[in-house]
C-alpha cells in the first residue's frame, strides 16, 4: 500500500471522492457565474420591452401654434396645435400639393383622410421624418419665411422637400408622399395616445 508523501497517511478513497465532487461543483459554479452576464445580456431590456408600445401625451397645455416632439418607436412624432388661420391656409394650397386628399392610404389611418389629416382639426399628429430619405424637417409656420409665397409648414433643408401644416407634400419636392400620420386616439378630452387607435391594430404606418 502506498503512503501519501505529504502526510505519511494512506490515501482515503472516500475523502478523494468527496474532494472530486467539491471540485466539480466549484467548477460548475464558476462556469455558471461567468455565463450569468451573458444570459442577462440576452434578456430584453425595459426599453426593448417598451419599444413599440403606445405613448401618451397631455395636450391640454399645448398653446395654439406650438409644436411638441415626443418619441415613439425611436422616431420623433410631432403634435401641432394649429390656429384657425393655419386651418384656413390648408384649403388655399391644395392646388400646389402632390396628394392633397391623402389618396396614398399607407400614409395615414382612414380617420385621418380629411383636409386636416387629423381627428380634431386643431391638432395634427405626424411622424417627423421626411418621406424622401428620413431627414427631420424644420417647422416653418410663418408665411413668407422661405419665399414670398410660402404658406407655412415644414421644410427639409437636406434636399428641399416641403410640406404644408397637415404634412402634405408640395409638388416638385423630392419626397414622394405626405408625412406619415401614426395611429392615435384620445383617451380623454386632451390625453392623446399615440400608437393605438382602438381599431384592433397599433401597427406603425409608413
Amino acid at each position: 500500500m502506498s503512503v501519501n508523501e505529504f502526510t505519511g497517511d494512506p490515501p482515503d478513497a472516500g475523502r478523494r471522492a468527496l474532494l472530486a465532487k467539491l471540485g466539480t461543483a466549484a467548477g460548475g459554479l464558476a462556469i455558471a457565474g461567468a455565463a450569468a452576464p451573458f444570459v442577462a445580456s440576452l434578456a430584453p431590456s425595459e426599453r426593448a420591452k417598451a419599444k413599440g408600445a403606445p405613448v401618451e401625451f397631455d395636450a391640454s397645455s399645448l398653446a395654439a401654434g406650438a409644436l411638441v416632439t415626443v418619441e415613439w418607436r425611436d422616431k420623433p412624432v410631432w403634435i401641432l396645435r394649429r390656429t384657425p388661420e393655419m386651418l384656413v391656409r390648408l384649403e388655399k394650397v391644395e392646388h400646389l400639393l402632390s396628394d392633397p386628399h391623402s389618396k396614398v392610404g399607407s400614409q395615414q389611418p382612414e380617420y385621418a383622410r380629411n383636409l386636416a389629416r387629423s381627428i380634431r382639426p386643431d391638432a395634427v399628429v405626424l411622424v417627423g421624418l421626411c418621406t424622401h430619405l428620413g431627414c427631420i424637417p424644420d417647422y416653418q409656420p410663418q408665411p413668407g419665411t422661405l419665399q414670398h409665397d410660402w404658406p407655412g409648414g415644414f421644410y427639409c433643408a437636406c434636399h428641399g422637400s416641403k410640406f404644408d401644416l397637415a404634412g402634405r407634400v408640395f409638388k416638385g419636392s423630392p419626397a414622394p408622399t405626405n408625412l406619415v400620420v401614426p395611429s392615435h386616439r384620445y383617451a380623454e378630452a386632451a390625453r392623446l395616445v399615440i400608437g393605438d387607435d382602438d381599431s384592433g391594430s397599433s401597427a406603425e404606418r409608413g
